[in-house]
């Protein structure tokens, strides 16, 4: 056994730049895991400043001076904020609250539903309805206990809020500005000689930064290409089910069937087994079929090269870690890590 993990250890870590490279996965891996919480407004600012630095150099690109293109582009940036702000939060609310007060309706009517199932299918028995019924009932107390709770918190922490909203846009800002001096100033505490992990860095830079500008074009695009049919067609609080449809592209395969259950109910109950009820789902699935064919192949060509089920796997484990982040990084960790295997060293020459 001894032997065995001998052979193993020098086949994979002969290369000191391998040890190199592990030690710096696990020193990232460790501070996102323990830290994550207390970084949050630093992990945002990075994300935010990966999907402006396309629009930074493209400003440079034009011979506009680097200064000058990162302010453009941090108020530019600060200015939609506000716009979508002001713009999307009441509308968003006041459907939310549409949605509440008709709930009770669709719940009568979702419960007759439910009764007439026995008389159609014998071997389903009037308790097992009602064990149902109950249990949805339950569910949903439990869920407005946790919306009220959440409320709650969010009103203690509006000072957080506030602090955020002021540290990330300098952060963005400075990330910017003065990206090229923040990578050397931490290459300072790497060994000099560091091929292997800067080859890695480098790759693993690149593709992150293009999934991330491609998934939030993704989720606007996918929002906006739902939320036509749905308000063409007159379908109840269009706005929040379009913007749900746009977030769930987050999580591959499984948000985009998470997300169709609401869309199809809300529907239903407003129309029931009719045409429109049938067009609707038709058009929703239009979208979703040229999501899957052809935005996210033109978008990730270069970047997703996994099988789906190795996708699924990192959304649920990473997901499992951190949470929402570990869910949108999902991808480009598993990436992260794809791409440390394609270019691990190896030594086939054991003695």
């Amino acid at each position: 056994m001894i032997e065995v993990l001998r052979s193993w250890y020098a086949r994979h870590f002969s290369d000191p730049q391998a040890v190199i490279l592990a030690i710096s996965l696990l020193v990232g891996f460790a501070i996102i895991f323990f830290l994550g919480d207390v970084l949050t407004p630093v992990i945002a600012a990075i994300v935010i400043a990966y999907v402006l630095e396309g629009l930074v150099k493209k400003l440079q690109a034009l011979k506009v001076p680097h200064l000058i293109a990162v302010t453009f582009v941090v108020i530019l940036f600060l200015f939609f904020v506000l716009i979508m702000f002001l713009g999307l939060v009441p509308l968003f609310s006041k459907q939310l609250t549409q949605f509440f007060v008709e709930l009770p309706n669709m719940l009568a009517q979702g419960q007759k539903i439910l009764m007439t199932l026995p008389e159609q299918y014998p071997f389903i028995s009037p308790k097992q309805i009602q064990d149902i019924v109950y249990g949805v009932q339950s569910e949903l107390a439990s869920f407005g206990q946790k919306v009220v709770s959440v409320s709650l918190a969010s009103a203690i922490n509006v000072f957080t809020l506030l602090v955020y909203m002021v540290v990330v846009p300098l952060l963005v800002f400075f990330f910017l500005k003065d990206k090229e001096k923040i990578i050397a100033w931490l290459m300072r505490f790497l060994p000099s000689r560091q091929g292997l992990a800067s080859i890695v860095w480098h790759e693993v830079d690149r593709k992150i930064g293009n999934y991330i500008r491609g998934k939030l074009l993704e989720v606007v695009i996918v929002g906006i290409a739902t939320y036509l049919p749905l308000k063409l067609m007159g379908l109840n609080y269009a706005a929040l089910l379009s913007f749900l449809v746009g977030l769930s592209v987050i999580i591959p395969y499984v948000g985009a069937v998470a997300v169709t259950i609401p869309v199809a109910l809300i529907a239903y109950f407003q129309w029931g087994w009719t045409s429109d009820f049938l067009y609707l789902l038709l058009f929703y699935g239009g979208v979703q079929f040229l999501d899957g064919n052809l935005l996210v192949p033109l978008l990730f060509s270069e970047v997703v090269n996994m099988h789906p089920a190795a996708i699924i796997i990192a959304v649920l484990v990473f997901g499992g870690l951190w949470g929402v982040w570990g869910v949108f990084f999902a991808i480009p960790l598993a990436t992260l890590i794809q791409t440390v295997i394609n270019s691990w060293p190896t030594s086939e020459s054991v003695t």
